[in-house]
Formats: structure tokens, C-alpha cells, sequence
């Protein structure tokens, strides 16, 4: 069966999810739970998504998301390439770790945006062994569970700075004063009475949630996507990236790191200016892991994949690090 095509372009909205490989857990422990809050906040930044809201289940995830550069497919790939190289690393395990491809909605704004958020944050309400008690515990629950955005949002926790709150919160109540309580009660009103028109909504199409036009209006552009002959404004539709000059990706590299041009070339171990003048040449150059392996001076691009695992590893923990590549990136990005 051919795989799904992915419809991406600027601004587009998300209900992103992923499970495990058959349904098993992919947290085992708080340990692992905090390490992937780690490397979506760091996914975040990189890749200068909007991510609305989350919520993680013991065996899949919810991400509710707007990509302004269009680059859902990179996003997603780094996210779960890096989370299960942690997770098969500290579980001593191998292999996938997800089950086949993420599942990606495109979702209307407005309406549909923010009774989505309420389905997703209700997730940990309406598992099996939630649906049996009584509302008021059920309410005690939601308040309580600590892997979801939904205790920021209602002010029971500290906001996080990778998550948006503006746009949702907004819809539900103009004032930010009062956004917080206006969205507990709305969220929480859910629990009691079932949205069975926006869960009608969900289930009318697989590729989008939203109005009748809307689900059209996706439907024709999944087609034109698929066509063998597609037209011209499927350019305009499916924006790609402009590749960076690689002499100008090296030159913004060493001025943010304060290096010189000959560090990025030299051999050592867990080379820092290296790994991230190689992230950059395979982001914003368009370049292979083998094409980077040449420029940098490296043996292959086995080694270039080396790099960038340690350089995953470190920008979770080293934050100038992160500020530095994620500064590198908006600089290629309006070069």
C-alpha cells in the first residue's frame, strides 16, 4: 500500500500523533517521560514550531502544532529519532521504538482548534480505568496529571516556554486574567458531556479537522499532491526551504561560535563547532551526511551521523549551546 503523502506548507495546523510499535509502552518511567519534554522543548526552538499543546500517554503522544516554515516531515524525524536513541540506549533495546509512520491531521483554526485541545487534554480522563469513576475524582485526575500542558494552562503549573498558550487560551476568554479559569471549566465540562459532534467531526476524515469546506478543501489539495502530473500552483502550495551557500553557512557558524574556519576542520573528539557546522550544511544546505563528511574533512557519513547524535545529546543539557545553533538557524533562515 502506498504510503499517505504529507500536505505541509507555511502556517499549517496539526494534530500530530504517534504510538508505539504494537502498542507497547514508550515511557517506562518519569525519567523517560522528562527526557522527551527535554527534547521537544530543544525540537521546538530548532525547527521554530508553535506547539500549542501536548499530552503523553504511557504507549503515544499528542502534539497540537503550527509550522511557519512548513517542515513538519524534519521536525517529527529529529523528535523521534532522538527520543528513542535515548530510549533504546538506557533501556539497553534496539530497533523502532514507534509504530510505522506519525499520524498528522491538518485542523481548522478557531472552533476546531479549541475543542481539540480539550480532547487532547482530556486523554488521561477517558482511559479504561478512568471512565468507571465518578466526574468529581475524574476532574481530581485531570487536575493532577503532570504529562500534559493542561495544568499550565489552567495556572496549576509553571508556564513552559516552548509551549504557546496565546492563541488557544484567547478563544475561550479576551481577558488573560481570567483565560485560566474559563479554560478549566471549559475543559472540564467535557468530562461529563461527550463533544459527540466534534468527535463525529474527527472521524469524517483522515487527512483533516474541520468544516465540511474544509475537509474539501484538503481532500482536493491531498489529490493534487498525489497527481502524476501536478500543476503549477502545487509549487506555491508545498513551499521548500531555500538552500544556503555552504560558504555562508560555515561563515555564520564559526562568527556565533567564535571560532576560526580551521576548527570545524580539525580531528578531536566530540568536536562542538563540527557537529553544529554539520547540523547546518544537512538543514539549511540541503547537503547529505556524505556531501557534510566531505566538506568537514570527516571519513564518511557514518561519522557526520556520529556528530549529530552527540550533538543531540548535548544541546539537552548544554543551554548557551542550544541558544547558539538555535541563533545560527534564524540567521540562515533570513540570509
Amino acid at each position: 500500500m502506498a504510503r499517505t503523502q504529507r500536505i505541509e506548507y507555511e502556517g499549517a495546523v496539526y494534530h500530530v500523533t504517534a504510538r508505539g510499535n504494537e502498542r507497547r509502552e514508550i515511557f517506562r518511567d518519569d525519567a523517560d517521560r522528562e527526557h522527551f519534554l527535554r527534547v521537544l522543548g530543544e525540537s521546538v526552538g530548532r525547527f521554530e514550531v508553535r506547539l500549542y499543546l501536548f499530552c503523553l500517554m504511557a504507549n503515544h503522544i499528542h502534539l497540537v502544532m503550527e509550522t511557519p516554515r512548513a517542515n513538519l516531515g524534519r521536525f517529527m524525524h529529529r523528535l523521534q529519532t532522538a527520543y528513542t536513541i535515548h530510549f533504546n540506549l538506557r533501556h539497553c533495546r534496539s530497533g523502532h521504538l514507534m509504530q510505522g509512520r506519525y499520524g498528522a491531521k491538518l485542523v481548522e483554526k478557531d472552533a476546531y482548534l479549541l475543542r481539540l485541545s480539550r480532547y487532547v487534554h482530556l486523554n488521561p480522563v477517558f482511559t479504561a480505568a478512568a471512565r468507571s469513576r465518578p466526574v468529581s475524582e475524574r476532574i481530581t485526575m485531570l487536575g493532577r496529571y503532570p504529562w500534559s500542558s493542561y495544568r499550565s494552562y489552567v495556572g496549576a503549573a509553571r508556564p513552559l516556554d516552548y509551549v504557546d498558550y496565546g492563541p488557544i487560551r484567547a478563544m475561550i476568554e479576551p481577558s488573560p486574567s481570567v483565560q485560566p479559569r474559563a479554560y478549566r471549566r471549559f475543559v472540564e465540562a467535557g468530562i461529563e458531556q461527550v463533544d459527540t459532534a466534534f468527535l463525529e467531526a474527527a472521524r469524517a476524515s483522515p487527512l483533516g479537522l474541520g468544516s465540511e469546506e474544509f475537509r474539501e478543501t484538503v481532500r482536493r489539495l491531498y489529490h493534487r499532491l498525489c497527481d502524476d502530473k501536478p500543476r503549477q500552483e502545487d509549487v506555491a502550495f508545498r513551499r521548500m526551504p531555500r538552500r544556503v551557500d555552504v560558504e555562508v553557512i560555515l561563515e555564520n557558524v564559526c562568527r556565533r561560535l567564535a571560532v576560526d574556519r580551521g576548527s570545524l576542520l580539525r580531528t578531536r573528539r566530540d568536536s562542538g563547532p563540527r557537529a553544529v557546522a554539520a547540523r547546518m550544511l544537512c538543514d539549511h544546505g540541503d547537503l547529505t551526511q556524505r556531501q557534510v563528511a566531505q566538506t568537514l574533512g570527516l571519513r564518511s557519513g557514518a561519522a557526520v551521523s556520529k556528530q549529530l547524535r552527540s550533538l543531540t545529546h548535548r544541546l539537552v543539557s548544554d543551554r548557551d549551546l542550544r541558544e547558539a545553533v538555535a541563533a545560527i538557524s534564524r540567521d540562515l533562515t533570513v540570509s
